[in-house]
């Protein structure tokens, strides 16, 4: 039997805020244990939560950049559930009116773009942090109360690919608005994915399994991998697919059931009763929406239409935000804009993995990377001198004065270069006779021979034409 998978996904993202959801306790990652909350986040008995302005703010630019209907009434909800990582025993979240509803997400596949339709986006706090050991279950309230922005996809992804292109694509595009760090490494940005199998064909969606707090993109592609293939075995071998929670093990690189679910929970949403309704300004929304930086697919768009780069290197620029950003700044300096993009992507992304160094804290200055490229193309040094001069560069010096220092200044003069040439032909007659019978490897052996005899100088271009110019005359 063909089967079809059927994906769908919730990304929890943190968002980079200063302070708390509904409280003034200060966000911030890596500090010591419980040093970042107070009574408000503990739900301490007399407390109310104050809504943070600067997270709904943030809520918005995500829910415009992902093509969502904003909704200018903000109102909260409880959800309510006990577990050791909620103290106040409720969740103050958005189930009735969520902040953004519809939008979409546009994904490249082997079969062209494709467009994942969102049910919604919604603001919700976050809850502790648990740590488990032999001795017992540790509990870390610093991440409690921080603000959040819940994902909702529609189960429109057909594989692990699908999958993985959607996430990448989503924390790309919320990494260039700023709104959060998306580091999935730290759970600033955690995926959950339900999949499902169902008859070729058919419209009505199989029993589903989830599978919880994805960390990485590969992640989502090998979890969801695995996930169908177990899931098929069971179909085909006549057996049922419970429902239930499963956890991906990337030692074993196979899905782990966590519980089983014998039905949807009953959360008991009611309105949260301490924040009354906020009706939002309109000229509020339409000064954050004039405003939102210039996104993935807008940034590759300029690339091809302003620097005439391919489709290849506009993509690889624009899928790292810092990477692209250094590169805008070179071409800010210089118009030679293909060769910028060449030693961005090429030279720069190796130097910085030799230096295990990220590039939002690469050390290359971008005039000096500009005005490196600018001596290649007047001739004044060749590829193989910008090379030793860009490992300068990377330690913060200046590349004329690399040059100068070395003497790498390349010969361009032509009369002086034409001496040179014909002493190299006058040493080697017996290339000169290769070349006559013709053998064409000939010209390259001259070129080296001028190369070596000018210590590295000489333009190669240069010599190449002078060569040939004079092999003609002998």
């Amino acid at each position: 039997m063909n089967y079809e998978t059927v994906i769908g996904i919730e990304i929890h993202c943190e968002l980079k805020t200063k302070t708390k959801m509904f409280s003034g306790a200060p966000v911030s990652f890596g500090a010591v244990a419980n040093s970042c909350v107070n009574e408000i986040d503990l739900g301490h008995p007399g407390t109310m939560p104050c809504v943070n302005k600067e997270a709904v703010r943030l809520a918005i630019m995500a829910a415009t950049a992902l093509h969502c209907e904003i909704d200018p009434l903000v109102k909260f909800d409880r959800k309510n559930y006990y577990y050791s990582d909620l103290p106040k025993g409720f969740q103050i979240t958005q189930q009735f009116h969520p902040i953004g509803s519809g939008g979409y997400v546009e994904i490249e596949t082997d079969e062209g773009k494709k467009q994942i339709r969102l049910n919604r986006i919604h603001m919700e706090e976050d809850t502790a942090k648990q740590f488990h050991n032999e001795e017992g279950t540790l509990i870390d309230f610093n991440r409690a109360g921080t603000p959040l922005v819940e994902i909702v996809s529609e189960a429109d992804m057909r594989s692990g690919k699908e999958a993985a292109a959607y996430v990448e694509k989503l924390r790309s595009i919320l990494n260039y608005l700023g709104v959060s760090d998306v580091k999935m490494e730290e759970g600033s940005m955690r995926c959950d994915v339900n999949i499902s199998l169902r008859e070729a064909g058919s419209t009505v969606f199989g029993v589903k399994t989830e599978i919880k707090n994805l960390n990485s993109i590969a992640n989502v592609s090998k979890a969801v991998d695995y996930e169908v293939e177990r899931q098929k075995e069971i179909l085909e071998q006549g057996g049922t697919i419970i429902q239930e929670t499963r956890r991906f093990d990337e030692a074993q690189k196979a899905t782990v059931s966590m519980r089983k679910k014998e039905g949807n929970v009953d959360y008991k949403y009611f309105p949260e009763p301490n924040i009354p309704p906020i009706r939002l300004a309109a000229d509020w929304i339409a000064d954050i929406q004039a405003h939102l930086p210039e996104l993935p697919d807008q940034r590759k768009a300029r690339y091809q239409s302003e620097y005439g780069l391919n489709d290849y290197d506009a993509g690889v620029l624009v899928n790292n935000r810092e990477l692209a950003e250094f590169y805008d700044e070179v071409c800010a300096h210089t118009s030679e804009y293909k060769l910028a993009a060449n030693w961005t992507i090429v030279e720069l992304t190796a130097a910085l993995n030799k230096l295990n160094v990220k590039p939002e804290n690469n050390p290359c200055n971008p005039l000096h990377l500009a005005e490196m490229l600018q001596m290649i193309k007047e001739g004044t040094i060749s590829s193989k001198q910008a090379k030793i001069v860009f490992e300068e560069i990377m330690q913060g010096k200046d590349p004329k004065q690399v040059v100068a220092e070395k003497g790498m200044k390349q010969m361009s003069d032509g009369d002086e270069l034409l001496k040179l040439v014909n002493e190299v032909l006058d040493n080697n007659p017996k290339s000169i006779e290769d070349f006559k019978n013709g053998k064409d490897r000939a010209v390259g052996f001259l070129v080296g021979q001028v190369m070596k005899a000018s210590k590295g100088t000489a333009n190669p271009a240069m010599t190449n034409q002078l060569i040939k110019q004079e092999l003609a005359k002998r």
